[in-house]
């Protein structure tokens, strides 16, 4: 091998290199954007109710939800009384008009297969009103960290309280 051969061979794989380390993007026709928010809200009066087949069922139905808004589930955890998600959402989204179209779908969609309703009853009441966000930003790592390890921090935490 020449040494230009040799040049050129360490510049290919420099690029790829370069290429792996740089964060990529999502984007729209004039943007490039990571929009990613932590996302916690709870059941009406903070019922455990959120358990058994509702449990495995309510993973998909956010998932498809949040694609309907052109949003993305990049985490999730579901608890007995509180559910913590990890969205990725474009700018051009609103965050609460995401978050309120999730959870009034799968309010009308728990309405409909769990309680029996067989009509498309507008109101239903499953979710409180209020829900709590944060954004994510360069600690994606920890807070897609923090989601998973919550029952198991809840669980130690209800620990600590009954040995008082």
């Amino acid at each position: 091998m020449t040494y230009t051969a040799v040049a050129v061979i360490v510049r290919v794989f420099a690029k790829r290199r370069r290429r792996s380390q740089v964060k990529e993007y999502q984007s729209l026709s004039h943007t490039r954007w990571e929009c990613k928010y932590h996302v916690v809200f709870i059941p009406k009066r903070r019922k455990k109710t959120i358990f058994g087949v509702l449990r495995r069922h309510l993973g998909e139905v956010f998932r498809e939800l949040a694609r309907h808004k052109e949003a993305e589930v990049v985490e999730g955890h579901l608890m007995p009384d509180h559910v913590h998600i990890c969205l990725s959402i474009p700018p051009k989204i609103a965050v609460s008009s995401v978050v309120g179209y999730m959870k009034g779908k799968s309010a009308i969609t728990i309405a409909r297969k769990f309680m029996g309703r067989e009509r498309s009853f507008t109101g239903e009441v499953f979710w409180a009103r209020g829900y709590f966000v944060s954004t994510v930003g360069v600690n994606e790592e920890v807070v897609r960290a923090y989601i998973r390890q919550q029952e198991a921090e809840d669980e130690r935490y209800d620990q600590m309280k009954l040995k008082i």
